[in-house]
């Protein structure tokens, strides 16, 4: 599956720079510099790095001092030493850069090999460490598993519609602070943990049902210096919570991103939803990757059944985080009819 995985890299990778080249025009070496940093500590595919303008530099000015900063940045940036992303990562990414400055025919940078000889070798563990740099300059670093289906649950990795609710958050402060914040199906906490660092909620509560979801959950709210009593991270069965838990939950804000994934799900979402609206009046949004049509029609329409009306929130965000954008997702406002 490695072998496999590089050769697709390589594959791809002259496609995706020519499609990369006019996002580098116009971006300076610290733009540069931020997008390699963003992109290595998400772990994101090598392919989606600006490697178009790292080839011209080196090709015009025969030096790796570009290379030296990109590797002050990401492989021996602090950041790497506390919440590094996986051996196999480092070590595709470290590989690429020696191709480039071999194939650019500069003088070989002993600092390059040498943090390529430290993961050489090295076995992957089946979790590693994913850090999304949030505009303030600080870092949401998870704990995710490396298989994107694990212990019978999807819950355990970052998934798009997270990453887009989380930026839309950032955009929409307001919506979260000084109130309380309710999120359904939290995940691994990312964007939960973006909100409570950059929207100063009075008070967030995380929720998943799956046992492991939820130990990885409290993990990485501890990791991140998030602290009880104002961040809790509940227990909650949809198909089980009762109204009194909800009242005392008393959630302002209610959210939830790609919970709108299984059929098998929906009808328990849309209870669980409808009993939230009854309950407190929070402000409901959903946040949804529409991966199957059918899926995501069939949820609208239990959700008018139930008497909720939903409207589509429009308007572009900020890109914060790096994820692959051609998905198309939506976040919806509800409220009861």
């Amino acid at each position: 599956m490695g072998k496999w995985e590089v050769n697709t890299d390589t594959l791809t990778m002259e496609h995706s720079e020519q499609n990369r080249t006019s996002d580098s025009k116009g971006m300076n070496k610290t733009d540069i510099l931020r997008d390699f940093q963003v992109s290595f500590f998400a772990m994101s595919r090598l392919v989606s790095f600006p490697w178009t303008f790292l080839e011209k530099d080196l090709e015009s000015n025969k030096s790796s001092d570009l290379i030296s900063d990109i590797l002050k940045h990401t492989c021996l940036h602090s950041l790497s030493r506390t919440f590094p992303p996986s051996f196999r990562y480092r070590k595709l990414f470290l590989s690429e850069l020696i191709r480039r400055q071999e194939a650019a025919g500069c003088d070989p940078l002993d600092e390059l090999y040498d943090a390529l000889a430290g993961v050489v070798g090295a076995e992957d563990t089946t979790e590693c460490y994913k850090s999304y740099l949030l505009p303030s300059g600080d870092a949401v670093s998870l704990l995710e598993n490396v298989a994107l289906i694990s212990e019978g649950t999807t819950g355990l990795v970052t998934w798009e519609a997270a990453l887009y609710l989380a930026e839309w958050a950032l955009d929409h402060r307001h919506t979260f602070a000084g109130r309380t914040v309710l999120e359904l199906g939290s995940g691994v906490g990312l964007t939960g943990i973006t909100i409570c660092r950059s929207c100063s909620p009075n008070r967030y509560v995380f929720s998943d049902c799956h046992p492991g979801v939820l130990q990885k959950l409290r993990d990485n709210v501890r990791l991140n210096g998030l602290m009880s009593p104002t961040v809790v991270v509940e227990e909650m069965d949809w198909t089980k919570a009762t109204e009194e838990q909800i009242r005392q939950i008393g959630a302002d804000a209610v959210i939830a991103a790609d919970v709108v994934y299984d059929p098998d799900v929906v009808e328990s979402l849309v209870k669980l939803l409808s009993k939230i609206l009854r309950c407190s009046s929070p402000e409901v949004f959903i946040c949804s990757t529409i991966r199957n049509q059918e899926t995501y029609s069939g949820f609208k329409q239990q959700l008018e059944k139930a008497g909720i009306c939903h409207h589509v929130i429009t308007g572009a965000v900020s890109h914060v985080f790096p994820y692959n954008r051609v998905s198309a997702i939506e976040i919806i406002q509800l409220s009861q009819l």
